[in-house]
């Protein structure tokens, strides 16, 4: 009977384990991706100069979980540098005699604990929704996406902020039955979210509407709204909701005064409001100045025209489908099942819990189909966390031999996460090829985000020692820090170029004019961490 009892918990623990150890290793061997320079330099800007200057399109939340790691480190920034947010974090990593291993695994590490936490979340939401089982069925999933193991090992927002958003719910299905308690820590983790990423804003309208469901689990029918009663209950309803959002907002302007307690900030010359519904919006939010300036920011980000790659074909602008088109190829085929199998099971025996699943994840992928950055699942990750909660579901089924299904495609899912391993940035299921031809479909962080310098540089010595190198590489990292010496087969005629040609894959995907004629006149030879081709001219 004890054996029994222990067997649950071990099996958490040994889920939460083999993620834990795929995301160090990640962690460890992986150079600075092209965002986390900026992430860091900033966050360590927070810690020294107590003040929000660079990097203000992103909230400060996940930035201080980053400092609280770069704390324990001896790592100094230079208090006289005035640069932009890129050029800080190349300076704080590799210019200012820090060793950039250390800082960035100092960095890493608190998001993957955070990381690991919201797998906690992801198992007892499940189990709240759906049994014990139904726990253990979304765990091993969360456990085993190689998108959330990629991106929880990284110094970056995408998961924390997704963490945030699946904490809310939870704790809003809670407050069903228990709303003192809960709703107000519903508002506490949308206030996370909030302060972590401003694409997490569209999550607030369906939130609060939620939170009038948290007194009873129904509304009240319209004919007790004819009594007083009636209208005190709707009344009580409505302040709850208030409640939830007032602390959403005073859980912002916290984690702004814990940055800068004087709120220093000044709008940039070069930033206007853009009026219409947009600025109004802006306007209303009751939020710290430099939050609503960021904001402002990101609507300029998404008026740029940027190039994407999907299936073999590059293109100017986005695509509504892309994000879809991408989770398709970077999930695991048994867990897109799975989410399937949930999704179909959730509706038909717990409708109720779809208000608090499907609905949101629902309106954060439709929001973020209308974006024009078409760079990776990142911005959808809050997807494999929700959808491992619904993929519990399937529990629900009582056909005698469910369990049988269930436990192949789980297994599937993980056999395909593990042959991945330690590549899990670049993954890609077997329908798609596998990870090893993820380029040939998708480019940017979904395959090469620059995190390959130190794999290519053992390479390079090992394989080809003493042979001049020609390198494109597309990332944060500095190669020669690495030991690579290449030069750059774009500033000499196209007839010099001889001997080994490295080429970043997101640099490949979308070669044209000078890049496009070496590609076309060289020969691919080899392969590096899934992100580098090498060629031989």
């Amino acid at each position: 009977m004890l054996l029994r009892r222990l067997l649950y918990p071990l099996a958490v623990v040994l889920l939460l384990g083999q993620m834990a150890f795929a995301m160090v290793t990640a962690a460890v061997q992986q150079s600075p991706t092209i965002d986390e320079p900026v992430y860091v330099g900033t966050a360590q800007f927070y810690l020294d100069q107590h003040q929000v200057l660079y990097n203000p399109e992103h909230p400060p939340l996940a930035k201080l979980f980053m400092a609280a790691g770069l704390a324990f480190t001896d790592a100094a920034l230079d208090p006289a540098y005035r640069g932009n947010q890129t050029n800080l974090g190349r300076h704080f990593l590799y210019e200012s005699g820090n060793n950039p291993f250390e800082l960035m695994l100092a960095a890493r590490l608190p998001i993957i604990v955070l990381t690991l936490l919201f797998g906690l979340a992801v198992l007892f939401f499940a189990r709240d929704v759906a049994g014990r089982w139904a726990g253990l069925i979304a765990l091993s999933l969360y456990a085993f996406s190689p998108d959330l193991i990629a991106h929880g090992s990284l110094a970056t927002l995408d998961v924390p902020a997704a963490g945030f958003v699946l904490v809310t719910f939870w704790m809003l299905w809670r407050a069903r039955d228990n709303p003192r308690l809960y709703l107000p820590l519903a508002g506490l983790a949308l206030g996370a979210a909030l302060a972590t990423r401003m694409s997490t804003l569209p999550a607030v309208p369906v939130a609060l509407l939620l939170a009038l469901l948290a007194p009873a689990p129904a509304i009240p029918a319209w004919s007790s709204l004819r009594s007083r009663t009636g209208w005190m209950g709707l009344g009580k309803r409505v302040a709850w909701a208030i409640g939830v959002g007032l602390i959403a907002v005073a859980v912002v302007w916290l984690v702004y005064v814990i940055v800068d307690p004087r709120l220093r900030w000044t709008t940039p010359p070069w930033l206007s409001n853009p009026g219409g519904l947009k600025g109004l919006a802006v306007d209303l939010l009751p939020l710290p100045p430099s939050y609503k300036d960021g904001v402002l920011i990101q609507f300029r980000l998404e008026r740029r025209i940027t190039n994407g790659f999907l299936l073999g074909e590059a293109y100017r602008g986005s695509l509504w489908y892309y994000l879809p088109a991408a989770l398709l190829i970077k999930t695991p085929i048994g867990m897109l099942l799975l989410w399937l199998a949930g999704t179909v099971t959730l509706l038909l025996k717990k409708w109720v819990a779809a208000l608090y699943l499907l609905v949101p994840a629902g309106v954060l992928m439709l929001v973020a189909m209308t974006g024009n950055r078409d760079y990776g699942t990142r911005y959808v990750i809050f997807m494999p966390m929700m959808l491992a909660v619904v993929a519990g579901a399937v529990v629900l089924l009582r056909w005698r031999w469910a369990w049988t299904p269930v436990a192949a495609l789980a297994g599937f899912a993980a056999v395909s996460s593990l042959l991945t391993f330690p590549y899990y940035l670049p993954y890609s299921n077997e329908a798609f090829g596998g990870t090893a031809r993820t380029h040939e479909n998708l480019h940017d962080s979904n395959v090469d985000w620059g995190q390959d310098l130190p794999r290519l540089s053992a390479h390079l010595k090992a394989k080809y020692p003493g042979q001049p190198v020609w390198l494109v590489y597309k990332g944060a990292g500095v190669p020669a820090y690495y030991g690579i010496e290449g030069r750059n087969p774009l500033t000499v005629p196209i007839d010099e170029v001889r001997g080994l040609i490295v080429v970043s894959d997101s640099r490949v995907a979308l070669a044209r004019n000078r890049l496009k004629q070496l590609i076309d006149s060289s020969t691919p030879i080899d392969q590096v961490g899934y992100s580098f081709t090498i060629y031989r001219r």
